[in-house]
């Protein structure tokens, strides 16, 4: 079966994930020749989500910094586009997607470079929401942002590994927040830069966090695994990658770019919500692969499947 070109690929990975895409005009990957001018010209930063989401806030912060160290303009446009891409993801359509929908048009595990992880996006005590949880079966109803995504599968891992029956009530988008902050569902896992606001006004009541470490946004808030549930984890995460292909030296470049970045950037992000992270390439590659094992199980054992 013939392979769709990266560019293509991508066009076709936004209908169906989520994604953010850094286009520097038209065309492809530059040419090795190139390499020592790159960037050479202004980069459209292309965030496939409406303002003032979590990746689109990441996606700003970072690519600043980045437009500062590489002497280029950085422009964000929340539209979908064609073009020269990079892409930034995250944890559904790098780990999960693969599981979740029958057949793909790309393989995210090796039509993507990976490039570097930006953040780790790791209800009274946890204590006592497990106890509520296991003695009234189905009267909990989560909400999630749809069918497989990461907030409906770390719910249904969660009500797993405690043992308790919990109902999943599925959203698109922001309407499950909505609907929490209304009480029409209990609880849910949500991103922490999209609900901080709402912990600090007293509207939301954090228990618990998914990531293995505390969050240092909340660092007062437990993890669910030091309560007991060795090795939970199931937190969210963002990352640059490039299409197959792009030169070594620039994924180089890249890198260096955002690692230098993310120190200037670390009360924000701490601030908003998210743990910077940085690292190689092949860190963030290896922990993209793990994520995928790891969600590949989650999501069979849940029985989602999307078309």
């Amino acid at each position: 079966m013939k392979r769709d070109k990266p560019s293509f690929l991508l066009q076709k990975l936004i209908g169906t994930a989520t994604a953010v895409l850094l286009a520097a005009g038209l065309g492809t990957a530059p040419r090795a020749e190139a390499q020592s001018a790159y960037p050479n010209k202004p980069v459209r930063v292309v965030v496939a989500f409406t303002a003032g989401g979590t990746t689109d806030i990441l996606a700003r912060a970072v690519t600043q910094q980045m437009s500062e160290k590489l002497g280029q303009p950085f422009v964000i446009d929340n539209k979908p586009a064609d073009g020269y891409t990079l892409i930034v993801n995250s944890v559904g359509p790098m780990a999960v997607n693969q599981t979740l929908y029958k057949s793909l048009p790309y393989d995210p595990l090796t039509d993507l470079v990976p490039v570097v992880q930006i953040a780790d996006v790791p209800a009274t005590t946890i204590e006592e929401f497990i106890a509520y949880a296991k003695a009234n079966p189905n009267k909990l109803n989560y909400g999630s942002t749809g069918v497989g995504t990461s907030s409906h599968l770390s719910s249904f891992m969660l009500s797993k590994r405690i043992g308790a029956e919990t109902l999943h009530i599925p959203y698109k988008g922001a309407n499950a927040l909505n609907d929490l902050l209304a009480g029409r569902v209990q609880f849910m896992f949500a991103t922490i830069p999209s609900v901080i606001s709402h912990i600090r006004a007293g509207k939301l009541r954090a228990i618990a966090v998914r990531s293995l470490k505390r969050s240092r946004s909340l660092p007062d808030v437990p993890t669910v695994a030091e309560k007991g549930f060795a090795g939970f984890s199931a937190g969210s995460w963002f990352g640059f990658f490039a299409p197959k292909g792009t030169p070594a030296p620039v994924i180089a470049l890249l890198n260096k770019s955002v690692n230098d970045a993310l120190p200037s950037l670390e009360a924000q992000m701490i601030r908003e919500g998210a743990d910077p992270v940085g690292g190689t390439p092949e860190q963030f590659g290896k922990f993209t692969r793990q994520e995928y094992e790891k969600w590949k199980v989650i999501v069979r054992d849940s029985g989602a499947t999307a078309e």
